[in-house]
């Protein structure tokens, strides 16, 4: 076995449906089936969603606020007063200014913007930006991607006699800001009938308002916000990201082609996926380092060598922004590790001295990412003792109410049930973790800790062709709300299973359908899961949960999958028989096992059938328990070391069967006591006993017992089977386990050290001879457990486990 990370939750889809669907579609049964899995279950429904027209263009006029908000811009353009557009530090609120930059040029006002330092200033409107504001002659402050929250703030800049416009998309606070004109989907009465919109995407929709039409124009710069900001990809913003992404791909802006040519993109082919992971880093990256500024100046200038230079300046930046992250996070498991001697938190709050305060919400990203925890993240400046950080949280912990029930701590907070931000005095943190794990207490569950993955069906590899996932992209563009299509290839064997990449930390999987080299392959990629590669065995059939792709190389497109999750649902075999060396091979079992990689809570054990074999496992019976089920210990299983005597035999996953049971019954009997046997390792010591081949045939008892008849005269024993071997051609080995099986059922006798035969002996049955039937079970476990194949091996083993009985002394064990 093989467990998976996350609870996989498969969408069902009916077969009629998905045929009629294709049908009239004239698409793949695959993509039908998607379409079926998103909730698309009519043809009115599927078209509206594949048609790339503009049918979620609500009227932007339904946002409350909006009339108030084009009246008194266009005023303020009519009379010459000065705007100042106030935007955030982040990829949604560098867009959300560009994009109302680009607006306000359009329509010749005269304006100019402002983003505060992210570290000097923090989030959002301060007074002293206030008090320049007013210093340097603004009339109207326009906010984008900010605001709501900024009731005192608000309130101080209409005592400086400055207006205020907000739009912003964030969580309404309970008191909203006074004397201003609020344009946000949220904010309560608010009728506009889509509410996940981005900062940006209000932002655009106060554009379509100005303008009195869709700003087709403006389309890239709410994509970007829109993709980076993680919001819903469904209804408006899906229309707005898809039509951006067609303007994107034949891009005139200096800075977004620069961008993509600097992170190796070609335009042609980009999508949002490249948004996510390629821009929005490089662009967040300048207010994260160094200012926000950076980034704006790259997407409003209309000089190509400009554009160039701050777009290598930016991914220089990026560079050393995820060399800070690797630091911090590294440094960040280390704190989380110091207390795992107690059970985990069901909310990590993490925090540090000096900390970059511009990449903290990166790292509790990574932090969830590996303990599937809400987390907080802060940084600690020593002369303030404040902590500014941010949090990202986990399904069902809603991270803006839970900061609401401690806003007594905090100095200032905002975000939404996914993530947040926050500052707040050092002293408080303790207080903040311990109301934080109370309310988790509350709100979660034990199965809300582990991640669950949508997949929206189970598929063939025959299924999965060029043509088909080429099809799956008019299910885009994906993010939140509208994830790439996940799949489970199920039940696939593997023809090829290597580690990939500079430090081999990727695994790349050839699956196949059958035992058949010829049958059709699908390669699977997984990127930084080499770890799972030594707890899968050649006998392996895999569930692969993933998202299909196509690759493309040399010309050559092939499909393939990029692996999310993974399981094996049955016991598995590794066949380390003949392997010389197995002592190190133990050993890394061993620490394997105790860095617990397989997915599961894995506990490794040594099962042995002869206790003088203990003596070959060298160092390692200081580090696994080791039981032996042994026939001079009347069958009985016993603890051989300190390790087993504290241990449970049932609760061993990882099972090595070190040497050769005495008979099939014994190791039958010891499987059905390994009642949580997960993974078995065959290495089946031969110790000293040999037998070469199968039982000896009639005839040749024949040829012993008539060479014993036909002696002239009494020759030692040794003599007289070397003899015997070099006439006969019967090794010596066999020519003696038949003289004492006839030795034994009285038929001849030894003396003076030579054989002879006895006068009239009773009838024998040579079958009855214990040393024969001792050697007959022999036979029967070398075949079985020698002589086999690892896949015979690997059923013979399955089926005893099936038929495993009861546990023997359970009260032992």
């Amino acid at each position: 076995m093989l467990h998976a990370k996350a609870k996989w939750n498969i969408t069902e889809a009916d077969d009629d449906q998905v045929e009629k669907l294709a049908q009239e579609l004239q698409i793949e049964p695959l993509l039908a089936r998607l379409l079926i899995a998103r909730g698309m279950t009519n043809i009115e429904q599927a078209k509206a969603f594949l048609d790339e027209g503009t049918d979620w263009n609500h009227d932007p006029f339904l946002l409350d606020g909006m009339g108030e908000a084009v009246s008194r811009i266009r005023l303020a353009i009519e009379q010459g007063e000065k705007i100042r557009i106030y935007g955030d530090y982040d990829a949604d609120g560098i867009s959300s200014t560009v994009l109302m930059i680009h607006l306000l040029n359009q329509m010749q006002a005269t304006f100019d913007y402002y983003i505060p330092h992210r570290i000097h200033e923090g989030y959002g409107l301060n007074n002293k930006a206030l008090d320049l504001a007013l210093q340097q002659g603004v009339q109207l402050i326009i906010t984008v991607d900010t605001g709501i929250s900024a009731v005192e703030e608000i309130a101080y800049a209409r005592q400086l006699g400055l207006e205020v416009i907000v739009t912003d998309h964030h969580e309404p606070p309970e008191h909203l800001p006074q004397e201003c004109i609020i344009i946000n989907p949220k904010k309560p009465g608010c009728p506009y009938p889509f509410k996940q919109l981005a900062g940006v995407g209000v932002a655009f929709k106060l554009a379509q308002a100005l303008l009195g039409r869709w700003p087709s124009e403006l389309l890239e710069f709410a994509a970007i916000g829109t993709v980076a900001d993680l919001m819903p990809l469904l209804n408006e913003n899906r229309m707005i990201v898809k039509q951006g992404l067609k303007r994107m791909q034949s891009s005139s802006n200096p800075g977004i082609r620069a961008l993509f040519d600097a992170a190796g993109i070609h335009l042609k082919d980009v999508n949002s996926t490249h948004i996510g992971f390629t821009l929005a880093p490089r662009i967040n990256a300048s207010g994260r380092l160094e200012h926000a500024d950076d980034a704006v100046r790259l997407l409003i200038t209309d000089n190509q060598q400009d554009a160039e230079q701050m777009a290598y300046q930016l991914d220089q930046l990026n560079k050393e922004r995820q060399r800070i992250v690797e630091e911090m996070t590294k440094q960040a498991y280390e704190i989380v590790q110091e207390s795992k001697s107690v059970p985990l938190k069901q909310v990590l709050v993490v925090a540090q001295e000096d900390w970059n305060v511009g990449v903290v919400g990166i790292v509790a990203s990574k932090l969830v990412d590996k303990y599937y925890r809400p987390t907080l993240v802060l940084s600690i400046d020593k002369e303030t003792g404040l902590a500014k950080g941010s949090a990202r949280s986990i399904a069902g912990y809603d991270l803006y109410q839970a900061l609401s029930h401690c806003q007594d701590l905090l100095d200032h907070y905002g975000g939404h049930q996914a993530a947040a931000g926050l500052t707040l005095s050092r002293e408080h943190l303790p207080e903040l973790e311990r109301r934080l794990n109370l309310l988790a207490e509350e709100w979660l569950c034990s199965d809300d800790f582990t991640p669950y993955m949508n997949v929206d069906m189970v598929c063939s590899l025959n299924e999965i062709g060029v043509t088909t996932v080429q099809q799956l992209e008019l299910l885009g563009p994906f993010g939140m709300g509208n994830p790439t299509p996940k799949v489970i290839i199920s039940n696939a064997a593997y023809k090829e299973l290597r580690t990939i990449g500079k430090e081999q930390q990727h695994v790349k999987i050839t699956l196949k359908t059958s035992k058949d080299e010829s049958a059709a392959t699908l390669d699977a990629v997984g990127f930084h899961k080499s770890a799972l590669l030594p707890w899968i065995s050649s006998t392996a059939a895999m569930d692969v949960l993933g998202e299909l792709s196509i690759n493309e190389w040399n010309g050559v497109r092939k499909p393939q999958v990029m692996i999310q999750d993974l399981r094996i649902a049955h016991m598995q075999l590794f066949d380390w028989r003949g392997i010389a060396k197995i002592e190190p091979k133990l050993a890394e079992l061993a620490e394997r096992v105790d860095g617990r990689s397989s997915g599961g809570d894995a506990r490794a054990g040594i099962l042995m059938f002869h206790a003088n074999n203990t003596s070959m496992l060298g160092s390692i019976v200081n580090k696994l328990p080791v039981w032996v089920l042994a026939k001079e210990n009347g069958n009985s299983l016993m603890p051989a070391n300190e390790l087993a005597g504290q241990s449970n035999l049932s609760m061993v996953t990882d099972m090595i069967l070190f040497d050769l049971p005495s008979d099939l019954s014994s190791l039958g009997a010891a499987l059905s006591s390994a009642v949580g046997m997960e993974r078995v390792y065959a290495i089946f010591y031969q110790g000293g006993t040999v037998y070469e081949g199968a039982l000896p045939s009639r005839d040749m008892f024949k040829t012993v017992y008539g060479a014993v008849q036909q002696q002239a005269a009494a020759s030692p024993s040794a003599a007289f089977i070397a003899s015997l071997s070099k006439r006969s051609g019967l090794s010596s080995s066999l020519i003696q386990f038949m003289l004492d099986v006839f030795t034994e059922v009285g038929l001849i006798t030894q003396s003076a050290g030579s054989y002879r035969l006895v006068v009239k002996p009773d009838k024998k049955d040579l079958t009855q001879s214990q040393i024969y039937q001792n050697r007959q079970l022999h036979v029967e476990v070398e075949q079985a457990l020698l002589y086999s194949s690892a896949q015979e091996l690997h059923e013979w083993l399955m089926e005893q486990k099936q038929q495993s009985n009861k546990p023997l002394l359970e009260g032992i064990i």
